[in-house]
C-alpha cells in the first residue's frame, strides 16, 4: 500500500502535514500506523473512520468537522513557500537522527502528554542551515521565564562560550532563560535554534518577533505544527520532548517547582542524555526546581561553566574542564614535614633551628635538612640569629645578616 507513495514524495509529505493537523504531534497511535503502512495510507484510514483508538477517533472527527485535512495541508504548504520555510521529513538528508530515540521513550507518569511522546512526522524549518547538521552538535539551554538577573547572566555566559566552540545553542524562544540563551549565542556570532510550539509564521511571544528574525537569519526556527498553528498551552509540553531528544544534552539554569523545564529534564533523563543543572541560591524560588532535580536524580550533573558543559556532551577526551583552584602559593607542593617546619617560622623576626624543632615536634636533624630545602626553594633565609621567612617578592628584609 505504501509502495505507490514513496517516502519523501509529494503525497507522503502532504499526508504528514495533514496528519499533524488532524492529531497533535507525538501521537502514539498515528506514529505507529505511519510506521506500519506509510503516511498516505494512514491518512486514508483515519479519514475513513477506521480508527480503533477511541480518543484518536474523536479527535479526528472534531478536526474534520472544522475543515478538510488535505485542503489544510495544501494551504499550509503554500503559505510556507511564501514565508521561505521548508518541510523536512524523515527521508530527507537533513532529518535530525536523534529524534528517532523517541520511538522507545516510555515514561512511568500518567497523562496523555506523557504517553504520546513518539517521534515527529515532519518539521517546518525557517533558516538556511541543514536541520540535521545544526542539531548534530547542539545543546539545549532551558529555564524559567521569570528569570533572575543571576540566571540571565549565567545563561548568556554559557551560551556565548558554547557557541564559540562550534555548538548550536537550542532553546524554546520564550522570555527569560530561553531568550538569554538565544541572545548569548547570537552575540558571539554563533548558531542558535528555537523550537516553537506554534506555527513558525506566528512568533510567540510577540515581543520576540525581532529576535526570531535574527535567529532565522543566522540559525533556525523549527516547529512540528503547520503554518498558522496557535501556541496552545499543552503544545509547549508536547514540544519539550523534541528539545530533550534532538540535542546532545540539556542544561537547565533556573526552574521553579513543577516547571516545564523540570518536565523536559524528566525526558532528558529517560532518554539517557546528559542532564546538567546550574545550581542557584537556596533562597531563590527560581532555583527550587533545579535543586529538586539534583536531589531526586543521581544522574543529573552540576555544571557551573561552559567547559563543564562541553566535557559532558563532547566526545571522550574532546574537552577537559580543569578543577577549580585557588591562587597558586609557593609552598603548595611541599611535603608534610617541610610544610610543618615552614609553618613554625614566625611571620616577623628570626628563630633558631632548635626552637623550630621544639615547636614542630621534630628532631633537630630533620629540621636542619628541611630548612636547607626551604632555603634552596627561596622560602627561608639565613640570618645572624638563625633563620627567617624570605621576604615576599618586591619587599626587602632588614634583619637578614
Amino acid at each position: 500500500m505504501a509502495g505507490a507513495c514513496p517516502p519523501g514524495g509529494p503525497e507522503d509529505r502532504a499526508a504528514r502535514v495533514a496528519l499533524t493537523w488532524l492529531a497533535e504531534p507525538g501521537n502514539r497511535a498515528v506514529w505507529t500506523l505511519v510506521e506500519q503502512a506509510g503516511a498516505p495510507a494512514t491518512l486514508d484510514r483515519l479519514l475513513g473512520g477506521d480508527i480503533p483508538d477511541t480518543r484518536l477517533r474523536a479527535a479526528v472527527a472534531a478536526r474534520s468537522a472544522a475543515g478538510d485535512a488535505r485542503r489544510m495541508a495544501e494551504i499550509a504548504m503554500r503559505r510556507a513557500e511564501r514565508l521561505g520555510a521548508r518541510l523536512v521529513v524523515p527521508s530527507d538528508d537533513e532529518w535530525p537522527r536523534r529524534v528517532a530515540d523517541l520511538a522507545t521513550l516510555e515514561l512511568d507518569t500518567g497523562g496523555r502528554i506523557n504517553a504520546d511522546t513518539r517521534p515527529p512526522l515532519c518539521f517546518w524549518v525557517r533558516g538556511s542551515w541543514p536541520l540535521g547538521e545544526a542539531l548534530e552538535r547542539s545543546v539545549a539551554i532551558i529555564g524559567a521565564r521569570a528569570a533572575t538577573n543571576y540566571g540571565i547572566h549565567v545563561t548568556g555566559e554559557l551560551a556565548s562560550a558554547i557557541s564559540r566552540n562550534g555548538w548550536t545553542v537550542l532553546s524554546g524562544g520564550a522570555f527569560g532563560i530561553d531568550a538569554a540563551a538565544h541572545r548569548g549565542a547570537l552575540s558571539a556570532g554563533g548558531r542558535t535554534a528555537a523550537v516553537l510550539a506554534c506555527g513558525i509564521d506566528r512568533p510567540y511571544p510577540a515581543g520576540h518577533t525581532s529576535l526570531f528574525d535574527r535567529i532565522a537569519e543566522s540559525g533556525l526556527l523549527v516547529s512540528e505544527w503547520p503554518i498558522g498553528a496557535e501556541p496552545l498551552r499543552h503544545r509547549f509540553l508536547i514540544r519539550n520532548r523534541v528539545i530533550a531528544a534532538a540535542t546532545a544534552g540539556t542544561v537547565v539554569v533556573e526552574a521553579a517547582a513543577r516547571s516545564g523545564a523540570a518536565q523536559t529534564m524528566n525526558r532528558v533523563l529517560a532518554l539517557d542524555r546528559p542532564a546538567m543543572v546550574v545550581p542557584g541560591p537556596v533562597t531563590s524560588a527560581m532555583s527550587v526546581g533545579c535543586h529538586e532535580i539534583l536531589r531526586n536524580n543521581p544522574y543529573a550533573r552540576v555544571v557551573t561553566c561552559a567547559d563543564e558543559v562541553l566535557e559532558e556532551i563532547g566526545r571522550i577526551g574532546e574537552y577537559y574542564a580543569e578543577a577549580p583552584r585557588g591562587p597558586e602559593r609557593r609552598h603548595d607542593h611541599l611535603d608534610e614535614e617541610t610544610a610543618l617546619v615552614l609553618e613554625t617560622l614566625p611571620r616577623n623576626g628570626s628563630v633558631t633551628p632548635e626552637r623550630i624543632a621544639a615547636e614542630a615536634r621534630l628532631d633537630l636533624r630533620t629540621v636542619l635538612r628541611r630548612l636547607s630545602l626551604l632555603e634552596i626553594a627561596g622560602l627561608v633565609v639565613r640570618t645572624a640569629d638563625g633563620v627567617a621567612l624570605a621576604p615576599a617578592p618586591g619587599r626587602k628584609r632588614h634583619d637578614a645578616g
